[in-house]
């Protein structure tokens, strides 16, 4: 006995969610655990070991067709035909025409149909909690150096996350012209505090991320270092490098210490010194209202 496992992942034109894959995982995990052998069949950027089109349909008893809507048509009808030998079972799928007017399957164990409803098979495939990263980079600007230099970090970062399982955010802390959608200074800290990790070119990256508690992979684009590493030096922050310091090999370390629950204490202990420190400005501010104009008082606390 020999099954093909294929569902909207198999074909150019599938629109593939997370979902279908999760269902595909669930049922390739069940056929396994039976002792059952299977091929699945994918498309790119997927990864199967076949094509359908190209299977022959003699090698197959069966073919499980998983999640996503079904209905009369292409490419589906080609699919059907094509393995019209095969023993065709559909599982997790919403049938879109009365099953009692179109059923292709030799078994059907639909989401959902005219007949009858299910949970969603997603609902069996594993819990998995992978790091949610923000990534906030600075716009071009003449006090950011040359274009080189900022291109050549941006690019920097994105091999850094290149390769890693961690879902990015795209975070743009710029308000008159946001790239992302955020439209207040609520929504952007609010986005920053619901990260794992920040990696930031940004000041008020790296002050939002420490403020909320979140580790920050800080790199200054200023050659030799300018306000990002010197807020960092200020606020006992070590993660922050310079357009001279950054490799491959120390911003993986970084990043790989920012995930840790030591990075995540001494973000917190970073923020409580800030707090601290910088409340006296509150009444040298005030201090500064009342004194004489051309007073001496001191403007800095």
């Amino acid at each position: 006995m020999q099954i093909l496992v294929t569902g909207w992942f198999s074909f150019d034109v599938g629109h593939t969610t997370a979902g279908d894959l999760l269902a595909k995982d669930v049922v390739c995990g069940w056929l396994r655990e039976a002792g059952y052998d299977y091929h699945v069949a994918a498309t790119v950027p997927f990864v199967g070991d076949v094509e359908w089109f190209s299977a022959d349909p003699s090698s197959y008893t069966h073919v499980v067709f998983v999640c996503g809507p079904f209905r009369p048509g292409s490419p589906l009808a080609e699919f059907l035909d094509h393995f019209a030998g095969c023993r065709i079972i559909g599982i997790n799928l919403s049938m879109l025409e009365p099953v009692n007017v179109w059923n292709p399957f030799d078994f059907l164990i639909e989401r959902d149909s005219t007949e009858r409803s299910r949970p969603d098979l997603t609902f069996l495939s594993p819990q998995i909690t992978i790091p949610v990263i923000g990534v906030a980079l600075v716009h071009p600007q003449s006090e950011y150096g040359s274009k080189q230099r900022h291109s050549n970090i941006n690019r920097a970062v994105q091999e850094l996350i290149a390769g890693r399982d961690v879902a990015v955010v795209q975070i743009d802390t710029r308000l008159d012209n946001n790239s992302v959608g955020l439209r207040s200074a609520n929504q952007v800290e609010g986005l920053i505090s619901r990260m794992d990790l920040i990696v930031t070119t940004r000041l008020h990256g790296l002050v939002l991320a420490l403020k909320n508690g979140v580790p920050a992979v800080a790199i200054d684009p200023i050659s030799g270092g300018a306000k990002i590493k010197q807020q960092a030096n200020t606020i006992g922050w070590p993660v922050v490098f310079t357009p001279e310091t950054v490799t491959h090999r120390a911003l993986q370390g970084a990043f790989d210490f920012c995930l840790t629950q030591d990075a995540r204490k001494l973000a917190t202990q970073c923020r409580d010194g800030a707090h601290k420190r910088v409340a006296s400005v509150k009444q040298c501010f005030l201090d500064a209202i009342q004194a004489p104009r051309r007073g001496t008082a001191s403007s800095t606390p």
